[in-house]
């Protein structure tokens, strides 16, 4: 009877892989797809129309075909996306460097908190564009100073959202680890950096978005290059089309750099299902 049971019980081990594998995978996202389709359509709709408002937009039929007699193959376009991808990156790299390691401190020091995260909050507030005028005069080349701009907007995110997850850490994790005889090396590494991650992951998340954020602004203003100053080029030059096709090109720049972030995180916390 019981050999019976633990046959009907069990499953194949092949049909429980297929079937895990099968849950990894993700139906396409035609709903999206739709979505997208529908928005182009409504905005050609709109502008023949010529509803109120979009009477001085281009036509997405207008700016597909200056993308691909204009831009598609000038490598100039292609550079304006890497010139701001890394841009982006340095910017986001560095504050993820930086902004971490500060977090930590300011959650697990409570002189180095006392010292300087009154300084944090000061200056946290301060929008980073604001920074653009002394980032100009204190660094030597405009790319230095887009890069710092860059950095600046994503540094306080990071460092404000590992400081505030050492504060709400379960101090009788804390309590229970030193109790069994833990050292100081063992709670920071075991309990304090592995409960901070998800809040790193947010960071990260909501750093590469103000990064782009700041970085195209700071484009339009101090630069000679970029998808920000192509946006700029085209707006000044009341060529509506190429202001379209900057903002495009923005936001599936921004898309691809959500999709890296969000890989990353996945690899940082693989207990995490989604």
């Amino acid at each position: 009877m019981s050999s019976v049971e633990n046959t009907v019980s069990k499953p194949h081990p092949g049909k429980a892989l297929v079937a895990g594998r099968r849950s990894r995978l993700r139906p396409p996202n035609w709903r999206g797809s739709v979505a997208v389709v529908g928005f182009f359509l409504l905005w050609e709709i709109l502008v023949r129309a010529q509803v109120s408002g979009f009477a001085q937009i281009p036509s997405p039929v207008t700016v597909v075909k200056v993308l691909f007699t204009s831009y598609l193959l000038d490598p100039g376009y292609w550079e304006s996306w890497l010139t701001s991808f890394q841009r982006v990156l340095y910017g986001f790299v560095l504050a993820q460097l930086l902004g971490i390691p500060l977090g930590l401190l300011l959650g697990t020091r409570k002189t180095f908190n006392y010292l300087f995260y009154p300084v944090i909050e000061l200056l946290r507030p301060i929008p980073p564009l604001a920074w653009v005028p002394l980032s100009i005069l204190f660094w030597p080349t405009a790319e230095l100073s887009i890069v710092f701009i860059t950095f600046i907007g994503a540094f306080f995110i990071i460092v404000i959202n590992v400081h505030d997850a050492v504060r709400h850490i379960n101090k009788e994790h804390l309590w229970l680890a030193q109790s069994l005889g833990a050292s100081r090396g063992q709670i920071f590494r075991r309990i304090i950096v592995p409960s901070v991650i998800p809040s790193i992951a947010v960071g990260m998340t909501l750093g590469i978005a103000v990064t782009w954020n700041v970085v195209i602004a700071a484009e339009m203003i101090a630069a000679d290059s970029g998808l920000g100053r192509l946006t700029w080029e085209g707006y000044v030059s009341h060529t509506g089309p190429v202001v379209i096709i900057g903002m495009i090109s923005i936001g599936i720049a921004g898309y691809l750099s959500t999709l890296v972030v969000d890989w990353v995180e996945k690899r940082m916390m693989p207990w995490k299902t989604r």
